[in-house]
C-alpha cells in the first residue's frame, strides 16, 4: 500500500474514528484519587518491608588506561561459593594522567549486558507485528560491548538524527512496498527500544549505587550528572543541555519520580486493603521500594468466595471468583502472624500460619498509576497491555500509511489518544514501563533476600512478557556481562583500541579552541554530508594538550559560577565558600575565554554577596574575561549608585585598564570610560 493521501476524506475520518474508538475502549475511567480511598471493613495484612542492602551490595575498581585515563566499573558482589561479583556497568573517566580533579572529564558509558544483537535476532526483529523474544545470543566474540552513551559527545547529534530520519520517512518510505516500510520501521522500532531498555537499566543501576553507602569512586557530582544525561537521550535538544543546568534537572526528576512512586504506594496499598488482599513493597538495595506484590491467602479466598471485587487500578481478574485459585498448584508462601496481624518468625508461640498465592506485581515509578508488570494467573495480562499501543502504532504507519503531518483527521484522533492515555495514566507502552521492567531485572539480580524460587518465577514471566526480539533473558545476560567485560579490559590494554580512540577523542576535542564558529561549523557540515565516515581533528602536539587542559578546567570554573549565581540568594550563607572562592581565583587569572554567561553570573553573585573577597574576586574574573558582555557588567557596577564608592572605583579602573590592554568593549561603553577618564 502507497500512500493514504490518494484515498477519500470519508475513509481518513473513518480511521479517524477507529482510533477514538480504540483509545475509548481500553480507558478505564479514573475517577478515585488516592487520598479518596478507604480502607474495608476487613483490612488485610501487611506485610513489613524488607530491609535493603548495604554498602556491601557494590564494589567499584578502577582500570588505567594508557594515555591518561582509566575505566570505572560498578560490581555487583556476589556470596555464593566459587561465584565471581558480577561486573554491571563501567564509566570512562579522561583524566589527562593528573591528579587535578577539574580537568577530568567522563565520556563512554557501557552497560555490560548492552550487546550487539545476532543475525537471526535481526531478521526477527524485521518481521512485522512480531513481538515476542526469539532467540539468545550464546556466542559474544571478542568485541566491546557497544557504548549506550556518549557523555561528553557534540552536541545536536539528536536533533539532526531526528531530522534526518523525518526526511527520509517522508521522502523515500512513502515510495516504497508495504514490506520494506513495514521491516524498516519495525526493526528501527525494535532497535530504539532495545537501547531505551538499557538507558533504563543503567540509570536504575546508578541510582542505586548513588544511594548506596559502599566504597565511593565516582563523586557525587559525576552520579548526578550521568544520571541527568541518561534521562536526556530521548529528548531532541537534550545534548543542548548546559552543564549548570544538570543539577537542577536530575533535582526536578528524582522529585517527581518520588512523587509518582509515593503516590502509587498509597494507591495500591489503600486499594489492596480495600479489596481483602495483602500489599507488600520489595525494596531495592537504596532502600527505596519501585516495586510492590500483591498476595492472597488461602484462608481469604474462602472466606470472601463471591465476594464483589474492584479492579479498578490493579488491573486482574477478581479473585474470589476465580476457581484457578481454589486449586493452585504455583508458587506459594508459608508465614506466620501474630494476634496484631504482623509477620513473625516461624513456630513463634499463638502465631497463625497462612498461605500466600501472589496475584500480581506492579511497578511504582509510572505517572498516575501502579504499572502491571507480571501477573501471576495469567502471563498474556501485561503483555496485551504493552502490545495494544505498540500494534495501533504499526498498523496506522506501516499498513495504513498514516502519520501525524499526514492529515487533520488522524491528527486529531491520535491526539485525543495519546492525550487521553497519558491524562489517564493507562499503562500502555509507555517509556515508563519500559523502565519498570529494567527496575525489576535489576532487583532480581541484586536482591539477594528474595526467594530463589519467587525470584525464578518472577523471572520467568517478566522474560515471558517482552516484546522485543533483540533482547537475551536474564541467565544469557549475566554470562554476556562476564565476557563483555573481559572484551573491555582487553581493548583498554590494545594501543590500537581504546588508548587510540581516546587520543582521536582529544584531537577532536581541540577543535574548539583552535578555530572560529563558521570553521567548526563546515567541519560538522562535512562529517554530516559524509555520514561520520570524515571528521576534522588537530595535532596533539604538546601546546594544544596544555591548551585543553586549561579549557577544561576553564569549563569546570565556569560551571561553578554559573550554578551558583542561578540558586544562590546570598554565596556565603547558602554556598561553599572556599569552593567559590577557588573558581573565582582562576578566573580572574584565567578566564579569558570565558563565556558571557559566566560574565552575568559574576556580576549576579557580585550583586548577590556582602562579602569583600568574594566582590573583588568578581570584579576581577570581569576585568579578566576579554568579552563586551563583560565589560558591561564593570559599567553596570559603575553606574549603580547604590553600590559603595570604592567599588565603583575599582570597576572604573578595570574599564580604563582594559582600553589600554585592547579588550573587547562595545563602541557605547567606550564612551562611557572615555567621560571616567575626563572626569578624574
Amino acid at each position: 500500500m502507497r500512500s493514504i493521501k490518494h484515498r477519500s476524506g470519508l475513509t481518513r475520518v473513518g480511521v479517524c474514528v477507529i482510533t477514538l474508538v480504540f483509545a475509548i475502549l481500553q480507558v478505564e475511567p479514573i475517577r478515585l484519587a488516592a487520598q479518596d480511598v478507604t480502607a474495608a471493613d476487613t483490612p488485610a495484612s501487611t506485610i513489613a518491608p524488607k530491609p535493603a542492602l548495604d554498602g556491601d551490595a557494590f564494589r567499584a575498581e578502577t582500570t588505567p588506561v594508557a594515555g591518561g585515563a582509566e575505566i570505572v566499573t560498578i560490581f555487583s558482589r556476589r556470596t555464593g561459593e566459587n561465584e565471581t561479583d558480577l561486573p554491571l556497568l563501567s564509566v570512562l573517566r579522561d583524566t589527562l594522567g593528573d591528579d587535578i580533579l577539574e580537568n577530568d572529564r567522563l565520556r563512554y558509558l557501557w552497560l555490560h549486558t548492552y550487546t550487539r544483537p545476532t543475525l537471526t535476532q535481526k531478521l526477527s526483529a524485521m518481521v512485522p507485528f512480531l513481538y515476542t523474544r526469539t532467540t539468545n545470543k550464546d556466542k559474544v566474540g571478542s568485541k566491546p560491548p557497544p557504548v549506550v552513551i556518549d557523555l561528553h559527545s557534540a552536541k545536536g547529534g539528536g536533533i539532526w538524527n531526528t531530522l534526518f530520519w523525518a526526511a527520509f520517512k517522508r521522502v523515500l518510505m512513502d515510495e516504497v512496498g508495504f514490506g520494506v516500510k513495514a521491516t524498516t520501521l519495525q526493526y528501527r522500532q525494535n532497535k530504539g527500544d532495545q537501547r531505551r531498555v538499557a538507558v533504563a537499566a543503567a540509570l536504575s543501576l546508578l541510582s542505586v549505587f548513588h544511594a548506596s553507602t559502599g566504597e565511593r569512586v565516582l563523586s557525587d557530582q559525576e552520579l548526578k550528572d550521568m544520571q541527568a544525561r541518561l534521562g536526556l537521550t530521548d529528548k531532541v535538544f537534550g545534548g543542548h543541555m548546559q552543564p549548570e543546568n544538570l543539577g537542577r534537572m536530575y533535582d526536578n526528576d528524582l522529585a517527581k519520580t518520588r512523587d509518582y512512586r509515593g503516590h502509587n504506594w498509597e494507591l495500591l496499598r489503600q486499594m489492596a486493603e480495600r479489596q481483602g488482599l495483602i500489599f507488600e513493597p520489595l525494596e531495592m538495595p537504596d532502600g527505596s521500594a519501585r516495586h510492590a506484590v500483591l498476595w492472597v491467602t488461602e484462608d481469604d479466598l474462602a472466606t470472601n468466595k463471591g465476594k464483589d471485587f474492584e479492579a479498578r487500578f490493579l488491573n486482574i481478574k477478581d479473585p474470589w471468583k476465580d476457581d484457578k485459585l481454589a486449586r493452585w498448584n504455583g508458587y506459594i508462601e508459608t508465614r506466620w502472624y501474630d494476634a496484631d496481624d504482623r509477620e513473625v518468625e516461624p513456630q513463634t508461640p499463638g502465631a497463625t500460619k497462612r498461605t500466600l498465592i501472589p496475584l500480581a506485581l506492579y511497578g511504582l515509578d509510572h505517572p498516575k498509576i501502579p504499572v502491571i508488570l507480571v501477573d501471576f494467573r495469567d502471563n498474556g495480562n501485561p503483555k496485551k497491555r504493552e502490545m495494544s499501543h505498540r500494534a495501533l502504532s504499526d498498523v496506522t504507519n506501516s499498513v495504513l500509511a498514516l502519520s501525524s503531518a499526514g492529515g487533520l483527521p488522524y491528527f486529531f484522533g491520535r491526539y485525543v489518544y495519546d492525550f487521553v492515555t497519558h491524562r489517564r495514566g493507562m499503562d500502555v507502552n509507555q517509556s515508563s514501563r519500559l523502565r519498570s521492567y529494567a527496575q525489576l531485572k535489576l532487583l532480581l539480580s541484586l536482591d539477594e533476600s528474595l526467594d530463589p524460587e519467587f525470584r525464578n518465577e518472577v523471572a520467568h514471566r517478566v522474560e515471558s512478557s517482552t516484546l522485543n526480539p533483540l533482547e537475551n533473558d536474564s541467565d544469557v545476560e549475566e554470562h554476556i556481562a562476564r565476557v563483555q567485560y573481559k572484551n573491555l579490559m582487553d581493548y583498554a590494554a590494545d594501543s590500537n583500541g581504546l588508548p587510540a580512540k581516546l587520543r582521536d577523542d582529544r584531537r577532536q576535542e581541540m577543535v574548539r579552541f583552535e578555530h572560529s564558529t563558521a570553521a567548526k561549523t563546515a567541519f560538522n557540515v562535512g562529517h554530516l554530508l559524509t555520514l561520520g565516515m570524515w571528521t576534522h581533528r588537530e595535532d596533539d602536539t604538546p601546546d594544544m594538550l596544555a591548551q585543553m587542559d586549561v579549557r577544561r578546567q576553564l569549563d569546570y570554573h565556569e560551571r561553578v559560577v554559573r550554578e551558583i549565581a542561578l540558586r544562590t540568594a546570598g554565596p556565603e550563607i547558602d554556598t561553599d565558600v572556599a569552593k567559590l572562592k577557588h573558581s573565582l581565583v582562576f578566573l580572574s587569572a584565567s578566564g579569558d575565554a570565558a563565556a558571557n554567561k559566566t560574565a552575568r553570573a559574576l556580576g549576579q553573585i557580585f550583586a548577590a554577596s556582602s562579602d569583600e573577597d568574594l566582590r573583588s574576586l568578581c570584579l576581577a574574573g570581569l576585568y579578566k574575561i576579554n568579552s563586551m558582555t563583560a565589560k558591561r557588567e564593570l559599567v553596570a557596577i559603575y553606574q549603580n549608585n547604590k553600590v559603595p564608592d570604592h567599588w565603583r572605583d575599582t570597576s572604573a579602573q578595570y574599564l580604563k585598564l582594559a582600553i589600554e590592554k585592547g579588550q573587547r568593549i562595545s563602541k557605547q561603553d567606550a564612551k562611557t570610560v572615555a567621560t571616567i577618564t575626563a572626569s578624574n
